[in-house]
């Protein structure tokens, strides 16, 4: 695998969240590319990439060791100053349907450790998310 630059190993994160239950809904689709466009973090990225850079991603998924491959490019290219971001990134996507699979929530955890996230700022990173996404309905 080539090396991804920081931008693509964010998605590549929220890629392989979304796969993890081996459905990658529209919904989280779309929230990927709501992600690329809104983000400050994806500020300087071209998001006509987004659906080369999501199929390299899938590609590297179904290699050998294909995500522990993925998970420690990522700690690698993501400045320790975004791995909070990286991992925001890849909950608001598990989230946006509202169902999380056990699947999701092994990568989560998966995540979390690759990058080093502590458990405070997960539980705020999973709180606001959840909130965010809650309907009067």
């Amino acid at each position: 695998m080539a090396l991804p630059n920081a931008h693509e190993a964010l998605i590549y994160l929220m890629v392989v969240t979304s796969a993890a239950d081996r459905d990658m809904t529209n919904v989280e689709l779309a929230r990927i590319g709501e992600v690329v466009r809104s983000w400050p973090v994806f500020m300087d990225f071209d998001e006509k990439r987004l659906i080369a850079v999501a199929q390299d991603c899938q590609e590297t998924l179904h290699s050998d060791n294909g995500l522990d491959e993925i998970l420690d490019t990522a700690r690698r290219v993501i400045p320790e100053r975004l791995h909070e971001t990286a991992y925001a990134a890849a909950f608001e996507v598990a989230s946006v349907d509202l169902e999380m699979r056990m699947e999701e929530l092994r990568v989560l955890q998966l995540l979390r450790k690759h990058l080093s996230v502590d458990a405070l700022t997960v539980a705020a990173i999973e709180r606001a998310t959840k909130a965010r996404h809650r309907t009067l309905t």
